[in-house]
């Protein structure tokens, strides 16, 4: 059965992501009041993503991993921006190799045995 990951866009700003069978549908009930606690408290909403998949598990799990993103990461996703979501994806933690200081970007090669 032909499934759908969605993004709504809340009337406080937020996002809410999640999946059906039947995506017209399923707005309709979220603009009613009828959809998730989130969106019933935070109306109107407006659709601002969505993807179809031939089957609704592989909607589930894309739902599920969008979730668990950042917002810059959903708006770039939203956006449609390639660039802007592998740069909302990077790790830049102060164990990534970019912020590492031993060297890595120079010309030079590191010095062995005191040379």
């Amino acid at each position: 059965m032909k499934g759908y990951m969605y993004i709504l866009e809340c009337s406080d700003g937020s996002y809410y992501t999640g999946s059906t069978i039947d995506l017209e549908r399923r707005i309709e009930e979220h603009q009613n009041g009828e959809g998730a606690n989130h969106t019933k408290k935070r109306l109107p909403v407006t659709l601002v993503y969505y993807e179809e998949y031939a089957r609704i598990d592989e909607a589930f799990y894309r739902e599920k991993q969008i979730q668990g993103w950042s917002r810059k990461k959903k708006e770039a996703l939203i956006g449609s921006c390639e660039k802007s979501l592998k740069e909302a994806a990077q790790c830049i933690n102060e164990t990534h190799f970019k912020n590492y200081k031993g060297g890595f970007d120079s010309a030079q090669p590191p010095l062995v045995n005191g040379d």
